[in-house]
């Protein structure tokens, strides 16, 4: 009976990632174009995404800490954690490294 419970337990814990950021979609890559209302993401499959940015948007650095819109340019990785509207993907929050800062960042 413990062992169900562990095996239980273990099947729970393995799905949550799947949940921690529900209905989110994730846009990770190089910044091409950025402007106050949106962002254009080059994936590392070669392809450009565009993610509109909201008065809500909050920006951090690729360590957490709290950053704005204009520390953020062209050249720096990021994630961004969007919400799709329609077509339009509006970004929820952008987690940035600067550019050359050779680590990807956390997502």
């Amino acid at each position: 009976m413990k062992l169900r419970w562990i095996v239980f337990l273990l099947a729970v814990l393995a799905t949550l990632p799947a949940f921690a950021h529900g209905d989110k979609k994730h846009v990770i890559g190089t910044i091409e174009k950025i402007s106050p209302e949106s962002v254009t993401v080059k994936t590392e499959d070669g392809k450009s995404v565009d993610v509109k940015l909201a008065a809500t948007t909050a920006y951090v650095t690729k360590d957490r800490k709290p950053a704005k819109f204009s520390d953020v340019a062209v050249g720096q990785r990021v994630v961004i954690h969007a919400t799709s509207k329609g077509a339009d993907l509006i970004a929820d929050e952008v987690q940035y490294a600067p550019a050359g800062a050779g680590a990807k960042s956390g997502g």
